[in-house]
């Protein structure tokens, strides 16, 4: 009999964002999966749990992945953990769970911590229809995809890294209009937990006039 893969969110700040049946699963699998064994071995020791760790990232998934279906179809119960969040979302996990549906195995996510529905309700925009895009493409295709996305009707999650948090207003703004209503949040959960709401053009100075630190969920919407 196959075992269970387990997808299971790990604080995207607040290490108490933990829910009890994760740390039950990670407490019960047979090896974890994780990104980096540094970061989950904090996270593993704050809770106490001491299940052998094994890398588990975007540079390795590939090769990675056929081993972890066959431990599956051996018996084993496995979960995979990201840095922060939920797996699969903008993180490994994906490839992971296709195979596991192309084999047939049994798969739970477990609910809980990711960065994009918080920032998303206190945003004030419309959030009864949405459309996660994740991360802008760097380079290739990525006018492409600005072009698609303003498009859209419905409001739009983006995820966008400090350094380049400037750059992406600005194209936004071209792009999508300088009436666009967005919404910045960054430090989820954390202490300096910061939410910034205006048009375009109001994020833009807003951006401008500090360093900004952590990962960013940027909320947009061109059609109110």
């Amino acid at each position: 009999m196959s075992g269970i893969l387990y997808f299971v969110p790990t604080p995207v700040g607040n290490l108490e964002d933990m829910t009890f049946r994760a740390v039950k699963v990670l407490k019960e699998v047979d090896y974890i999966l994780c990104e980096d064994t540094r970061t989950s071995g904090i996270l593993l020791k704050h809770y106490e749990i001491s299940k052998p760790l094994k890398s588990y990232h975007l540079h390795n998934e590939h090769q990675a992945t056929e081993k972890v279906i066959a431990d599956l179809k051996s018996g084993q119960d496995i979960a995979i953990i990201t840095d922060a969040g939920t797996p699969g979302i903008s993180d490994p996990g994906y490839l992971l769970a296709k195979a596991g549906s192309d084999n047939n195995i049994e798969m739970i996510c477990l609910p809980g911590a990711t960065a994009l529905i918080p920032a998303l309700v206190v945003s004030g925009l419309p959030n009864n229809e949405f459309l996660f895009a994740g991360f802008l493409p760097q380079k290739k295709g990525r006018q492409t995809k600005l072009k698609q996305l303003a498009e859209e009707k419905k409001t739009i999650v983006l995820y966008e890294s400090p350094h380049k948090i400037n750059t992406t207003l600005e194209q936004i703004k071209e792009f999508f209009g300088e009436e666009t209503k967005a919404s910045l949040s960054r430090e989820i959960s954390k202490k300096f937990e910061e939410t910034k709401r205006g048009t375009i053009n109001e994020l833009i100075e807003f951006s401008k006039s500090k360093t900004l630190k952590g990962e960013i969920v940027l909320i947009v919407n061109n059609s109110i």
